[in-house]
């Protein structure tokens, strides 16, 4: 494989029916200049994502193809799903690896929202480094009132999309794309079936942290009208609470700086936020890929601090973040550096 490499994410609002992502990533496994690194189905979420690598162009052909045969598929009339969206393919990053720049992926997310959007008449925003307003940065920003609230929204001024019509369309929603930073997506269960005890754990640590309420639960507003928050523990941070399945509540997060905000911080973190509430953290969860040094990272802090090789350190990690009380959790098919090597 090439040594310009970038890694594309997308994310479909199909977590259930096997054979309709089996056709949406057909087209990564029939190019040869991509590799398909991982398929993370969701069923409770209803939603997949899907890892690939490769050579920038490659990856861009692939993407556009995988999204053409998922809006042919997936219906958003029917949709229901706990995690937020706003279409059917709900959204598409590009994220350099190796001999790529950022600047690269912005180029890229913006050919793919010209395509698409001229070929299938889908509306598409650009988020994260691609983004034309500062307001469009983040994805939580433009999945506000997800699906349901977008025929409102995208008639709006405001909420034009940057790409394809300003109009709803029923059957795929709208999409969003964008050049981002490498970031994990990480969850931890909680023994409870409670969704807004991990919300409110989730509050804690994230980066917005949570808004102040008066003792008559209303929001507390500045001289400018904007909500007063009590900020979070850590920074480049995102934070929800979400349900697992009916029985098991959990935070999901997004870490966007994984070396200044690491996936042992935050899970001890929700260890600490737990025990408060009386409650325990019981399994963690990786969706997609994570680097490894985010791996070695872990490792040396539940080894004591100590340094090892990295298999032993990795190991370390994987206890220590409780990734393998869900599944098994096989590290050469989910650690990115190692994944390449395999394929």
């Amino acid at each position: 494989m090439a040594n310009r490499l970038i890694e594309c994410v997308p994310n479909f609002s199909e977590g259930k029916d096997r054979s309709v992502i089996d056709s949406i990533v057909q087209p990564i496994i029939d190019n040869r200049a991509v590799s398909l690194l991982d398929i993370d189905m969701g069923a409770d979420f209803n939603r997949t994502v899907v890892t690939m690598v490769g050579e920038p162009e490659a990856v861009l052909e692939t993407a556009i193809a995988c999204t053409a045969i998922a809006l042919s598929l997936i219906d958003m009339r029917e949709h229901a799903g706990e995690h937020a969206r706003i279409g059917a393919v709900d959204v598409v990053p590009f994220i350099p690896i190796s001999g790529v720049t950022m600047e690269e992926c912005v180029e890229l997310s913006r050919r793919y929202a010209t395509t698409v959007s001229q070929d299938h008449s889908l509306p598409v925003y650009l988020y994260a480094y691609s983004a034309a307003t500062e307001q469009r940065v983040r994805l939580p920003n433009i999945r506000k009132g997800e699906y349901e609230g977008l025929a409102k929204r995208i008639a709006t001024n405001e909420w034009k999309p940057d790409y394809g019509p300003s109009q709803f369309m029923p059957t795929m929603g709208a999409t969003a794309t964008g050049a981002r930073s490498l970031l994990i997506a990480y969850n931890v269960n909680l023994n409870t079936d409670e969704k807004t005890k991990a919300n409110s754990i989730a509050s804690k640590i994230r980066t917005s942290g949570s808004i102040v309420k008066d003792e008559d639960g209303g929001t507390v507003r500045d001289e400018n009208g904007k909500p007063v928050r009590n900020p979070g523990l850590f920074k480049h941070l995102q934070a929800a609470g979400w349900m697992y399945d009916e029985d098991t509540a959990q935070v999901s997060m997004n870490l966007l700086n994984y070396s200044e905000t690491g996936l042992h911080h935050v899970t001890d973190a929700i260890r600490e936020e737990a025990a408060k509430i009386g409650l325990e953290a019981v399994a963690g969860e990786l969706v997609g890929l994570v680097p490894l040094d985010a791996m070695l990272d872990a490792g040396r802090h539940y080894n004591n601090g100590k340094d090892a090789e990295h298999k032993s350190l990795v190991q370390q990690a994987i206890a220590g973040l409780m990734l393998d009380e869900l599944d098994d959790f096989e590290p050469k098919s989910n650690i990115i550096e190692w994944a390449i090597q395999e394929r």
